[in-house]
């Protein structure tokens, strides 16, 4: 098991929150997605079969900028 945590810019409600849970929980391999709106920071449990730049592409593609990776 590994875990990633992504600074994210451009979220600002729940429903950014909800919907960058979303997109991650959708990908195979993700096993739990933490969000802290505040911080904007996002930490993924996943296994090898999903890695770092999968998570990011996804989060982009909700409409996110991912600016920094742990």
């Amino acid at each position: 098991m590994q875990k990633t945590t992504f600074q994210v810019n451009g979220m600002s409600c729940m429903g950014c929150v909800n919907g960058v849970k979303r997109v991650l929980s959708g990908l195979a391999g993700v096993h739990t997605v933490e969000v802290d709106l505040s911080s904007g920071r996002v930490q993924v449990d996943h296994d090898a079969q999903c890695g770092p730049e999968a998570l990011r592409e996804a989060i982009e593609s909700a409409g996110y900028k991912v600016v920094s990776t742990n």
